[in-house]
């Protein structure tokens, strides 16, 4: 197996287009006949796969199937698909997981609304049943990763995300600054991530009045399952707390657009007895919430993504190297270990190979000189020297995975010894051996049971052995015939 991504990104792309690629990504990776994650943010569309081969065609193969589905999913061309993605293969692709869930990738660097995703992207592959063991580990230890970015760095530390900097810009714009938000009506539209950290945001900064509404109507559930004292709100509700609202966040995602004319008439901007405190907008939805004309409406400001990329603080350049070290001893532990377990199909297979051997020699042995003391002792001793003659190529094997060179090893088992190392099915699973009902059993099997165990003292296991030191269960149908020949 290979590891692929293909990556879009803010970096690279509008935010628009990232959004476009992003909109059929619950459905993709169930699209594809391969183990496969899907990482969708509000900046980033990624898809980690498996290639079932190591070849360059193979890992082109796979890249085209991505595609290919990305450009039904989205509704986009393919071939504005094709140019909207990178691709990175193995370490570059175990490597840019890292970053990300570290926030060393995003608009806002070290944010740690990224680490959640991750997270979320692989409970939401696993539930689809899409994932496989290398992708599990693979996202497991970025989690971990990104986790101890957060723990042991000065980046980690500072606690930013694209919600903390949108909402330091609003306040801001305001003039007033953290003083703004004690006192202010907020209205929070959308149920999904963003908007669980927006209210737990709004609810640090002192804000009480906070309504949420959710075209879904799972806007009671989510204050239900939150602390902050937030209210849900019905259709009906919405004119009249867009009216008061002095703050209105956009976090549904959803397919539809609120216009201007819309902010207008719902926040009471025109009219008989129009409005007069002024109103920020706060647009955190990839396809976004609002159209961009709402920022052309006297005393309303509009606050989107974009904004929020321009205006997000640098950081120090110590805490970003800090922070990067922390992942690059991370990504060559993992990296490492990787390599060792992609040795173990290797050592079985030496194992087994000179197991193999042994066995079709102790054969040999017990054809001539049956089950006798002297066999057994020459069946130990040939055991010993087995296991001491795999010690060193066990080991050899290992060192070599550390250094990236499992192919060097199973070639040299090939060239030297003429062994095959299967190549593993990931989700194979090797059937349990079955115990062999006497009807499996041939007449000549059994009869020639039967005639072995006349020689057997009752009660015992072999002609060998005083009867009692060893139990065994006899087949019926042996023990019938055994009755027979010795009548």
């Amino acid at each position: 197996m290979v590891l692929i991504s293909l990556v879009a990104t803010h970096s690279e792309l509008d935010l628009e287009t990232v959004g476009t690629l992003s909109s059929g990504a619950a459905e993709l990776a169930g699209s594809v006949h391969m183990p496969a994650v899907t990482l969708a943010t509000c900046n980033r569309m990624e898809i980690y796969a498996e290639s079932t081969g190591s070849s360059h065609d193979d890992v082109q193969t796979t890249r085209e199937q991505l595609l290919d589905v990305v450009a039904e999913t989205s509704g986009l061309d393919r071939e504005l698909v094709g140019r909207s993605f990178r691709t990175l293969v193995e370490d570059d692709a175990v490597s840019h997981l890292f970053e990300v869930g570290a926030g060393l990738d995003s608009a806002v660097i070290g944010e740690r609304e990224i680490a959640g995703q991750v997270r979320k992207s692989l409970a939401d592959a696993q539930h689809a049943g899409t994932i496989s063991g290398n992708l599990t580990k693979l996202f497991e230890t970025a989690s971990r990763t990104a986790k101890d970015v957060g723990t042991r760095t000065a980046l980690g530390s500072r606690g930013r995300s694209i919600v903390s900097v949108a909402l330091d810009i609003a306040g801001d714009m305001r003039g007033d600054g953290a003083a703004f938000y004690p006192g202010a009506k907020v209205v929070l539209i959308g149920t999904g991530a963003y908007s669980g950290t927006s209210l737990a945001q709004l609810v640090e900064r002192g804000v009480t009045d906070i309504g949420v509404f959710s075209g879904s109507g799972r806007a009671e559930d989510f204050v239900a399952e939150r602390a902050g004292g937030a209210r849900a709100l019905q259709m009906q509700e919405l004119p009249a707390a867009f009216r008061e609202a002095d703050l209105i966040i956009g976090c549904s995602g959803g397919n539809r657009r609120i216009t201007a004319r819309e902010v207008e008439n719902l926040a009471g901007l025109t009219g008989s007895s129009p409005r007069v405190k002024p109103l920020t907008v706060v647009d955190l939805a990839l396809s976004h919430d609002f159209d961009p004309d709402v920022a052309e409406l006297d005393g309303v400001d509009l606050i989107t993504l974009e904004s929020v990329k321009m205006a997000a603080p640098g950081e120090t350049e110590d805490s970003v190297q800090e922070a990067r070290d922390v992942v690059a001893s991370a990504v060559q532990t993992y990296l490492t270990e990787r390599r060792e377990r992609s040795a173990d199909d290797a050592i079985v297979a030496l194992r087994r190979h000179t197991q193999e051997l042994l066995d079709e020699e102790m054969n040999k042995i017990r054809k001539q000189h049956g089950c006798t003391g002297a066999a057994e002792e020459v069946e130990f001793a040939v055991r010993r020297i087995v296991r001491k003659m795999l010690h060193t190529p066990t080991v050899r094997a290992r060192e070599m995975a550390a250094e990236g060179r499992t192919e060097d090893y199973v070639r040299a088992l090939q060239d030297l010894h003429g062994i095959e190392v299967p190549v593993r099915a990931e989700t194979a699973r090797a059937a349990p051996a079955k115990r062999r009902r006497a009807e499996d059993f041939s007449a000549a099997e059994l009869a020639q049971m039967a005639s072995y165990l006349t020689k057997v003292p009752a009660g015992g296991f072999c002609q060998h052995h005083r009867p009692g030191e060893f139990a065994i269960e006899r087949i019926d149908a042996v023990r019938g015939l055994q009755i027979r020949r010795a009548g």
